[in-house]
């Protein structure tokens, strides 16, 4: 294999025939020019960029990498699975799962598009539905904008683009809460990020309706004449906020109704292996009334977010399970994901300008940080909502590093509820006082703080939104990532360097090298 060339626009006829006089003479066989013109195009793709070309009028196996022929399978699956319903009057859940970077969100997005799910006029029967604020608000800024770029006229591409992508809650509020007799047009609904779906006590908190949002959603859809389906797309460990039911608030919705809907999951949703953290969608065993069948096309085994590295979610659970030894092992089969560790914010600023930095477009590289982590306002990152209401994360995401309001810039972290769903090529994750090994070792001692001082936060549901935070912050890197860790200062109680210290050493014994240059 011949090395790269750089050469200037002046010189790039003879590099060709230089080139073609190389391979000839090597016997090298001739590239059928047909052939690879129509070849597919198989890149990895962020999540904006896939949801921009489905849009445009694309199908998931143009999008996909060649390792993800899975992502192809599971998009036919939900299609299949709508389909049946629809001829046989079928009212069905479907459950997808898969890995932090599978591709969940892509697959959906695909299906709801699919032209088998159009009625005879060619409008959709189907609608994606995401409960991730942020998400909905970038992807339809990308999608206004780009349709913009071609045609102008920015208010009717915001309009067109609207339907595309709907807020789960607004969704329900519309035929949950505000018209509790009416019918969506759509016989088809995909719930993004299902397992965030809010719980009844959280719905009476935010809507006064004590109905969760799974048992309403399967409400809405039984007015549909004849048939419905709802896809919930589920990943593990991905709860952040107070009031989200998990996946087995799903299971529980379905056995209050059993004989209105039948069942369509992923094996891993019923046996709640490793991608979803051990949840299941019924939490005890399951009567004959309730008709179940399995399909393992509904499970997503491969990471398309980053195609470097496929074990990087299983790394982050082993970090965040304390698992050290099993963490430095995985390491070594992540060898073109490259991950580094550094005391000091200079550091990760340069190391991900050394990888990232060419890179003038949105999703080159980013700092991420939990909400929580207020200390790092010692160091210059802010994370109060009221000064972040100044940097939309539509720009944070969009912008090319020209843009001082840019990802890039590394100027402003996004938090766990601004980039859940979301991914950058290069991420930094500030690492902060809230998550610090036990002194005993073998555990997280999980913090909060409160006027000038950290509090324990020992309640056992509170302490796994703050895991699951964190597991956000790890899975956002398409191709790699530094992880920050503040020295502390010994004249300020809430930047204890012992305590950050401790969290840096187990970081170190999960096989991560430090950069030491300040």
């Amino acid at each position: 294999m011949s090395p790269v060339q750089k050469i200037a626009p002046t010189q790039s006829a003879a590099a060709v025939v230089a080139a073609v006089k190389a391979a000839d003479g090597a016997a090298i066989p001739v590239l059928d020019g047909d052939e690879w013109d129509q070849s597919p195009y198989l890149p990895a793709l962020s999540i904006v960029e896939a949801a921009t070309a489905v849009f445009a009028g694309h199908q998931v196996r143009e999008l996909a990498h060649s390792a993800a022929d899975d992502l192809a399978a599971t998009t036919s699956e939900i299609v299949r699975v709508a389909c049946l319903a629809r001829l046989e009057r079928k009212r069905l859940l479907c459950v997808v799962t898969g890995i932090p970077g599978a591709g969940k969100t892509l697959a959906g997005l695909t299906a709801v598009h699919h032209p088998e799910l159009r009625r005879p006029d060619g409008s959709a029967a189907a609608v994606f539905l995401s409960g991730n604020g942020p998400l909905v608000r970038v992807v339809r800024t990308a999608l206004a904008r780009d349709v913009a770029r071609l045609h102008g006229r920015r208010k009717e591409a915001a309009r067109q683009v609207s339907t595309f992508v709907q807020n789960v809650h607004q969704f329900l509020g519309e035929y949950g809460v505000k018209h509790p007799d009416r019918a969506p047009p759509e016989h088809v609904v995909v719930f993004d990020e299902a397992q965030r779906a809010w719980s009844a006590q959280q719905m009476d908190r935010k809507k006064g309706v004590a109905t969760s949002e799974p048992a309403m959603m399967l409400n809405v859809m039984e007015r549909c004449p004849g048939w419905s389906v709802v896809v919930a797309v589920v990943g593990g460990g991905q709860e952040i906020h107070t009031g989200e039911g998990g996946l087995s608030e799903w299971g529980k919705a379905i056995a209050e109704r059993s004989a209105q809907w039948e069942v369509v999951a992923s094996p891993e949703a019923m046996s709640g292996g490793p991608s979803l953290a051990g949840q299941r969608l019924f939490e005890a065993a399951i009567g004959p009334a309730i008709q179940v069948t399995t399909s393992k096309h509904l499970h997503l085994r491969t990471n398309v977010r980053s195609f470097r590295a496929q074990v990087v979610g299983q790394w982050v659970n082993s970090v965040l399970e304390g698992d050290s030894a099993r963490a430095r092992s995985l390491l070594s089969y992540m060898a073109e994901f490259p991950i580094a560790m550094t005391r000091h914010l200079s550091s990760a600023r340069s190391w991900l300008s050394a990888h990232g930095g060419r890179e003038t477009w949105a999703g080159g590289m980013g700092l991420v940080a939990r909400s929580g982590a207020l200390r790092h306002r010692a160091h210059g990152l802010e994370l109060s909502s009221g000064f972040r209401r100044g940097y939309p994360f539509e720009e944070w995401f969009l912008a090319s590093n020209r843009d001082i309001r840019a990802s890039s810039r590394l100027e402003v972290a996004a938090t766990e509820f601004e980039c859940q769903g979301l991914e950058l090529d290069w991420i930094g994750v500030c690492w902060g006082d809230d998550l610090v090994p036990d002194q005993g070792g073998g555990g997280w001692q999980t913090r909060r703080l409160v006027g000038n001082r950290w509090t324990v936060v020992g309640d056992p549901s509170a302490r796994q939104l703050l895991l699951n935070k964190y597991r956000v912050l790890l899975t956002r890197a398409r191709r790699g990532m530094i992880v920050w860790v503040p020295k502390g200062d010994p004249s300020d109680p809430t930047r204890d360097p012992d305590r950050l210290d401790r969290t840096a050493e187990f970081l170190k014994s999960c096989g991560i090298p430090e950069v030491v240059d300040g």
